[in-house]
C-alpha cells in the first residue's frame, strides 16, 4: 500500500476514535452520574456535572495534543530546509 493511502486511511481512523472519544467518554460519565442521583435523590445534578466536566476535558485534552502535534510537525517542516 502506497504511503499516501496509509496515512489517510490512518488519519480516518484517528478521526473516528476522537470522534468517539468525544461522543461517548462524556455520554458514560453521565450515566455514571445519573445513577449517582438515582441513589442521592439529586436527579440531574450529578448527571449533567460529570458529564460536562468530562466533555470539557476531552476537548481541552483533544486540543493540547493537536497543539502539540503541529508544533513538531511545524519543526520538522523548519529542519528540513
Amino acid at each position: 500500500m502506497p504511503s499516501d493511502k496509509r496515512d489517510l486511511y490512518n488519519g480516518f481512523g484517528d478521526s473516528l476514535a476522537r470522534a468517539f472519544e468525544v461522543v461517548f467518554t462524556p455520554f458514560l460519565f453521565g450515566l455514571f452520574g445519573w445513577w449517582i442521583d438515582g441513589r442521592v435523590g439529586t436527579r440531574p445534578l450529578f448527571a449533567l456535572t460529570l458529564g460536562i466536566l468530562v466533555l470539557i476535558y476531552t476537548l481541552w485534552k483533544l486540543s493540547a495534543g493537536y497543539l502539540t502535534q503541529m508544533d513538531a510537525e511545524t519543526r520538522k517542516v523548519l529542519h528540513r530546509d
